[in-house]
């Protein structure tokens, strides 16, 4: 069996800290979708690391960790993570496996994704810029290019045309996008060396294989359930499923294959870039968790929108990713808050509804809050279920009472060890 580890909000839940304290129970970490648009960040002996490609499970001995064939890799930031890596002696060569069927971000797509972003001014939808987009776009348009390719004679032909494709491409946009492509492309072939040196696998019969042999294996996701292609709120979403189901299709595993899946949100949400946010606060009260939560994005250093947790969100995301146990992050950044808001359900078009709707821009949603004690106790130092504070607990089982999932973790801080089993 797999087991499944997503992000329930608009990402930065706190996935890759939770993927390093299980990686003890997994033989092998897989990673399912998304690129160097996530920012996974680890904190352990005293050090601060943040993946982007690279599953969160590369710093234990035994795990072996696989990029999947849903991922789409840049060579040149690849690169950049094994160099950050470098000091850590990690054995990439058996430790770390690429799916050959993973997409190639050639330079040219962080090009196009500039000019696209920069080209909609005010409708921007808060791209990284990191060519996710469009290199996703090739993917769907059949003319992609695969990590298998590099293992082919002609792979600078295939690079060159679509290189050549794109730069017309480049020209619709009535952007000035500055550039030289002999120095991008330069970077790009040196890093390309650097990723050959790894192991390249055909990632679905390896896990077949792995399953066959009773491997523990645990599929990673990036971003969150909200940002879904298909299930977020479009179009202000990633271009891939971040939910359960891109899981089997970006490792190649059947879906009766797949066993736990956990869940992991913030005691209250965040949102990184554009896009509808209903329980957006705009007062001390976000701004107290921004600057104690430092809700500052791993991969752009974009400060984050804060604001309550939505329960109408939370439980579709549970509904639609068949959540099996909840992981809860962040709750010590709210100790200190007189009274606690929860959104329990909205009122749509003036009727009052508990699920998540088509449209959730402000025009057509507002938000309908209950109301919870605070607590004042520093969880940072908590180390068993025992010391957490009674109104902390009872926010817990009100949130496990509507969303019918135990909540397992609570992290109270961002080290490894800062983690209670429940």
């Amino acid at each position: 069996m797999v087991d499944l580890l997503l992000g329930l909000q608009w990402g930065d839940e706190g996935k890759g800290k939770i993927v390093d304290v299980l990686t003890k129970n997994y033989d092998i970490i897989a990673r399912f979708q998304g690129g160097p648009n996530a920012g996974h960040t680890l904190i352990f002996d005293g050090n601060k690391h943040v993946l982007h490609t690279i599953p969160s499970g590369i710093f234990h001995d035994k795990a072996i960790n696989i990029v999947g064939n849903g991922v789409v890799i840049d060579p040149v930031i690849f690169q950049k993570e094994l160099e950050n890596l470098a000091p850590y002696n990690i054995d990439f060569k058996s430790k770390l496996f690429i799916s050959r069927k993973a997409h190639l971000i050639l330079p040219t797509h962080r090009l196009l994704d500039a000019a696209s972003e920069t080209s909609k001014g005010k409708a921007k939808i808060g791209s990284t810029l990191k060519g996710i987009g469009p290199t996703y776009m090739d993917k769907t348009g059949r003319n992609g290019m695969r990590v298998g390719d590099l293992e082919l004679v002609d792979w600078k032909d295939k690079y060159k045309a679509l290189t050549e494709k794109h730069l017309k491409m480049l020209n619709y946009f009535e952007v000035d996008i500055q550039f030289d492509l002999v120095e991008l492309e330069k970077q790009f072939c040196k890093a390309v060396d650097v990723l050959k040196q790894l192991t390249f696998i055909d990632s679905e019969e390896y896990l077949f294989n792995a399953m066959k042999n009773n491997k523990t294996i645990l599929a990673e996701g990036a971003q969150g359930s909200l940002l879904d292609i298909d299930f977020g709120t479009y179009p202000f979403v990633t271009s891939s499923n971040t939910t359960a189901a891109g899981a089997c299709t970006g490792l190649g595993v059947a879906p009766n294959k797949i066993g736990e899946v956990y869940g992991i949100f913030k005691a209250y949400t965040t949102r990184v870039g554009s896009g509808p946010f209903p329980t957006e606060l705009f007062d001390k009260d976000g701004e107290t968790m921004a600057k104690v939560g430092h809700e500052f994005g791993a991969t752009t250093g974009r400060p984050r929108r804060c604001g309550w947790l939505d329960l109408v969100a939370l439980k579709y995301a549970v509904q639609i990713n068949g959540v099996t146990q909840l992981n809860m992050m962040k709750g010590d950044v709210l100790s200190g808050f007189d009274t606690l808001k929860v959104c329990t359900s909205y009122t749509y078009q003036g009727k009052e509804i508990s699920h998540l709707p088509y449209n959730i821009e402000p025009e057509n949603v507002s938000v309908n809050y209950t109301e919870f004690k605070g607590w004042d106790e520093d969880l940072t130092g908590m180390e068993t279920a025992d010391q957490l504070p009674k109104n902390l607990i009872d926010y817990i089982d009100f949130i496990e009472k509507e969303v019918q999932v135990p909540v397992k973790i609570v992290s109270v801080g961002p080290d490894r060890k800062q983690t209670i089993f429940r």
